[in-house]
Parts: C-alpha cells; structure tokens; sequence
C-alpha cells in the first residue's frame, strides 16, 4: 500500500447495510462522506440503472477524486454533509456517513494532519475556506485552547498544554508548525498510555474543533431522519467516543415513543427508527488495517414517513 493510498474501512459491511432497505438496488442513496470514494464505488457497482448515488465531501481532493468516477448515476456535491437537510423530505433510500479522516489526509504533510510528520498547522478538512489551526493559536487565550482540548480530546492535561502553547506565542511567536506543537506537547505532557503518542489527543481535539465535526454531525443526523423514506438505512462509521456516543445517543433517542407529560392523554409522538445493531471491523480486518481498530459502525431504520 503507498502512502498516500486509502483503504476503506468496514467496505461490504456498510454497503450491505445500507442496500438492504426496501428499495435494493434500484433506491436513491447518499453518501455524505465521500473520502476516497470506496463506499460510493461499492454502491455503484450494485445499483440498478434506477438507482441514483449523491455524495458529499468539503475535502478539495476528494472532489477530484471524484471527478475520476463516470457515471451518470453519481453526483457529488462540494459541502459538508450537514447540508443533507437542503435534499427533498422522504426522498432518499440510505444515508451512509464514514466519520473517519482518510489516509490521504493523515498522511499528507501538507495537510496538518498528523504528528508524524512536518508540515503546516492547518487541519481544515476544506482548504478553501475558514481558519486553520495555527491561525486560531495564534489568538485564543489559555481557557478557550484548554476548553477545546479538554472536551474534544478528553485530555486531562489539558491546561498545561495550553498554557505552555500561549507562553510559547509570547516568548517566540506563535506555533506553525505541526512538529513544533507535537514537540510542546511531549514536553508538557510526562505521562501517556503505552503506545499512544502524547500529542495524539491535542491533534484530534483541534482537528474535530476546527472543521466543528461534533455540531455538524449531530446536524448531519437530524438532517437523515427528513431525508430518509420509511424504511430507510442510516449506516454510521465512528472512530472515537465522543463521535458514536452522539450517534448512540441519537439513535436511541428516537427508538422510542416520546410522551408529553405536561398532556398525558395526547397521543406519544411516535418512534421515527428501529436501531438493527452495532458491529466492530473483523480480526482480519484490523490485522491487513491497522487504522480499522476503532471502528463502530450503527445501523438504524426510519420507522414512519417524514412530515
């Protein structure tokens, strides 16, 4: 595998959950996380030619990617998939979302993703617009970084960390680089579980804060359920905690009659899906990719049509 190749995770797992609706092969289906396109070829290759297949993705490059793809039956769109709400009420058959970065992101240097390697701090998942990660260092105060750190790393060295970042931008100017952020935060942080950098959660939580993954996804969710025919699929792919306890939560949440208790004679609003499990990428899986190991992937069904 080159480095800068991708390998899906969970491939045939969530396409199989996403086709085995009611409407199969001949359904309208989104893929509103596009990547590197594994998931959308998958699809297509098992569509009838009713079938229809709409993706989304804010990444400049998956774009291309996308453009590689010639089928009349594909489309793409060059936005974040909270934007799934603009589609019509009740007209889509599955909604599949890969929450994971992909390969080519991580392994891009360029991209700011990763530790690993030098590059610029930038992290935004669409490079055409808004802040990067080193343009927000440069002017949040200590609570802002250590709050963005805490919450969306689960970091508990959370304010050390900050507060050696904005000693930093005072001593030398502010932090650039993705090495020099890496190097701060192994020199703040003296312990860390075995086999986890030290920076890995710092990384993750300005990643996640940067492109608002966390809000987008819970709009992205609320967005299914209008989209989405009676009977139709949301497959999830999440990669960390607080991603599938949001899709969890959602999920269970409308699993279920709601009562009005200040009306206890109104009629329950009823429950708009029927979660059909959860399920973990195979031993093989993780072995031949490594990155699969935190994979969860829910599945749900839309109960009652849409209003």
């Amino acid at each position: 595998m080159s480095a800068l190749s991708h390998t899906t995770v969970m491939l045939h797992e969530a396409a199989d959950a996403l086709l085995a609706g009611p409407w199969g092969s001949d359904g309208h289906y989104v893929d509103a996380t596009f990547g590197r396109g594994g998931h959308s070829r998958l699809v297509l290759s098992q569509l009838s030619s009713q079938g229809r297949l709409l993706a989304y993705d804010k990444d400049v490059e998956a774009i291309a990617e996308a453009g590689t793809i010639q089928d009349a039956r594909f489309s793409i769109r060059h936005e974040g998939f909270a934007c799934l709400g603009e589609l019509p009420s009740g007209s889509v058959a599955g909604v599949l979302m890969d929450l994971g970065v992909s390969s080519p992101q991580i392994d891009s240097p360029e991209r700011g993703f990763s530790f690993r390697f030098d590059g610029p701090l930038d992290m935004r998942m669409d490079t055409t617009r808004g802040q990067s990660v080193a343009e927000w260092l440069a002017l949040a105060s200590v609570d802002q970084i250590t709050e963005v750190i805490r919450d969306y790393g689960e970091e508990r060295f959370a304010f050390p960390i900050a507060k050696a970042i904005v000693a930093r931008r005072q001593e030398r100017g502010p932090i650039s680089t993705t090495a020099d952020l890496a190097g701060l935060v192994a020199g703040t942080v003296k312990t860390r579980e075995q086999g986890q950098n030290p920076a890995t959660r710092t990384f993750q939580a300005l990643r996640i804060f940067i492109n608002a993954e966390l809000a987008q996804l819970e709009q992205a969710l609320e967005a299914s359920l209008q989209v989405l025919k009676a009977g139709g699929r949301l497959v999830v792919i999440s990669f960390h905690s607080l991603e599938d306890r949001i899709v969890k939560q959602f999920m269970a949440k409308h699993s279920k009659e709601v009562y009005d208790r200040r009306m206890p004679f109104a009629a329950p609003v009823p429950m708009r899906l029927k979660t059909l499990g959860r399920s973990r990428p195979s031993d093989a899986e993780v072995a031949a990719n490594p990155r699969s190991r935190s994979a969860i992937m829910r599945v749900a069904e839309r109960t009652e049509v849409p209003a």
